[in-house]
Parts: structure tokens; sequence; C-alpha cells
């Protein structure tokens, strides 16, 4: 398996990132996935895209946050292994390239949030070690 960071412009990003996304993000558009890295990039939004066999079988959207709980982490936006591929070890082989770029970039842990209705996601990242720590809330907003 091969681990990639893929920079704004690169055409895997519309090509071969985004069907995979779009299995945990399905009304994501092509224009609005450019857009929000186009912005995002610049405050530190990377996404990272793992192939098996010359395709895309995994995607990670991540940054790293400085805040007062936890000084500097590497938080993930988006972890998606393409159907066809769980329990193959692609997540884990995401999250492991993660967690080594929060420690080469000096974070102190890394975080996510995972929908309350994604029970299998759950059961993988209990199984990989990361614990509930916190409950997220949110308003929308018009």
């Amino acid at each position: 398996m091969e681990i990639i960071d893929v920079e704004p412009g690169d055409a895997r990003l519309t090509a071969e990132l985004l069907p995979v996304l779009r299995e945990l993000r399905p009304d994501l558009s092509a224009g609005d996935f450019l857009a929000v890295y186009d912005e995002g990039h610049p405050q530190g939004l990377r996404f990272t895209a793992a192939y098996a066999e010359g395709r895309c079988v995994g995607v990670a959207g991540w940054r790293t946050v400085a805040n007062t709980n936890r000084l500097r982490m590497l938080y993930v936006d988006d972890l998606v292994t393409a159907a066809d591929a769980r329990s193959t070890g692609v997540g884990r082989a995401l999250l492991g390239y993660l967690e080594g770029r929060a420690r080469e970039l000096g974070c102190s842990a890394l975080h996510l949030d995972s929908g309350t209705h994604r029970l299998d996601a759950h059961r993988f990242y209990m199984r990989e070690r990361l614990t509930i720590r916190a409950f997220h809330f949110a308003v929308e907003l018009d």
C-alpha cells in the first residue's frame, strides 16, 4: 500500500479521491471539494490517500490545530475506506500514517469526530486505541 499527500490542483483529487470521499460525504460536489481545499490548504487542511494496486482505496482529510485543550493536535476531518477495501488494513494504515505525521508536527494528540450513527467506525476506532473523550455539540446556522 502506498500513502501519499495530495496537493491542491492535483487532478487525482476529483478523479480518484472524491469518489472514495463521497462514501462518507455523498452530497459533496467536485466544485465544493476543490473550493474547500483551496480555502483550507493555507489554513493547514491536507488530504492523504491510500493506494492499493494503483487504485485509491482510502482518504483522510486532516489538519493541525492549536487550542487551549491540547495545545497542538492533529484533527482528522475525514477518514474513509472504500467499501470494497474495508477490513483489509487501509484504515489502520491511514491512522498509522496520521499518527506519525502528528508526532513529526509536534502534536500531543490525534482527534476526530464520528457521527453517532457510524457504529462500525466506532468499533474500528476503539480497536485502534482511540477513546471517546467528549461529546461534540453543534447548531446549524441559516
